[in-house]
């Protein structure tokens, strides 16, 4: 499972992997209305990840790693949902894998500065959806696939649980 983290729109996405075709379980994105308080925001989204991992149960979550941001607010923010995130699996005995979105970009596309749409255009094709997922969810299946690639190549290179 790739986790996109935010606040008020966290992106969600499940693929699994047969040989080497991968294939969507589900997709989606958790949303808090800008009247929810930080207090509800984080807890909307601890249920909305534990309902996903119960119903989907994933071996293992993906989520990105932080980004480099100027604004001290948004970032501390941002640590406080991943930490919801980070528990909610760790609840559930979920190991959790940490990636840079140029890592990210890197197994999707080939090219870890490539842009939004690049990834989202790849992430359509690599999982046959015939439409293109909600950009939050787009960047959550990018995630997953990103660590299904690191999980099926050289073990040396996978990352250590978070």
């Amino acid at each position: 499972m790739g986790v996109d983290t935010s606040l008020r729109s966290t992106g969600v996405g499940v693929v699994e992997v047969k040989g080497s075709r991968f294939s969507v379980v589900e997709f989606g994105v958790i949303k808090a209305p800008r009247t929810f308080s930080l207090s509800e925001c984080l807890q909307k989204l601890n249920s909305g990840i534990t309902e996903i991992i119960e119903r989907t149960k994933p071996q293992a979550v993906a989520v990105e790693g932080v980004f480099f941001c100027k604004n001290v607010k948004t970032i501390l923010i941002l640590g406080e949902a991943r930490g919801v995130v980070i528990a909610a699996c760790s609840v559930h005995g979920i190991p959790v894998y940490e990636y840079a979105p140029r890592r990210v970009k890197q197994a999707v596309v080939g090219f870890g500065g490539a842009e939004k749409s690049q990834v989202a255009r790849m992430v359509m094709s690599l999982l046959a959806l015939k439409e293109e997922p909600p950009e939050d969810a787009a960047d959550a299946l990018a995630i997953a696939i990103c660590h299904l690639h690191n999980r099926t190549g050289c073990a040396a290179l996978m990352p250590k649980p978070i």
